[in-house]
């Protein structure tokens, strides 16, 4: 696969790493972030020199994720889906290019030469920490959280005006590698 290529499928890929937890025998407690929901928005994401920018429409409804990434004109570029309890990533690219795997750290290792753990971002979205694992929060004066420090990465939380409770601007960095979103419309 072209390295532009990958290095676009993944920045999609990292939006619904949640979505391929390994499964547990024993089901775990329910978490904010386990919550069904529907986002729309933009995403930019830059590794070292290599920057993609695209559009997504993400629908979390656990165990499943289906996202499908656009460019910013709006041309099909990836449908990305997974189910954590079938143990199954698929990254299907408009160009008729298809990788599968049965978690997200195999397929980035594939696309990146490297595995990026970013199995929390569907928790890590909805402005909580992923359970279970260390991490550092600092919240505003209205409780919601803007910055959480887990497995390596950094979370910065912006919120559309006071009253907001969910972000719509995440800012998600580790070492060179950063991706903002921005969140259009939550459902």
């Amino acid at each position: 696969m072209h390295r532009a290529a990958s290095f676009a499928l993944f920045a999609a890929a990292l939006l619904t790493a949640g979505c391929a937890t390994p499964p547990v025998a024993v089901a775990p407690p329910r978490t904010a972030g386990d919550a069904p929901f529907a986002a729309e928005g933009r995403l930019s994401a830059r590794h070292g020199n290599e920057a993609i920018s695209v559009n997504f429409q993400w629908t979390h409804a656990p165990p499943a994720d289906a996202l499908v990434v656009t460019t910013p004109t709006g041309q099909q570029v990836a449908e990305i889906t997974g189910d954590s309890s079938a143990r199954q990533v698929e990254i299907r690219g408009a160009n008729g290019l298809r990788d599968r795997d049965s978690d997200w750290a195999t397929l980035t290792e594939r696309a990146l030469g490297a595995p990026v753990p970013v199995d929390g971002l569907a928790v890590w979205i909805q402005g909580q920490a992923l359970p279970g694992t260390p991490h550092a929060l600092e919240r505003d004066a209205a409780g919601r959280i803007t910055m959480l420090r887990q497995d390596g990465w950094e979370i910065t939380y912006d919120y559309a005006d006071a009253t907001a409770a969910r972000a719509t601007r995440l800012r998600i960095t580790r070492a060179d590698f950063e991706v903002r979103i921005v969140v259009d419309r939550w459902e």
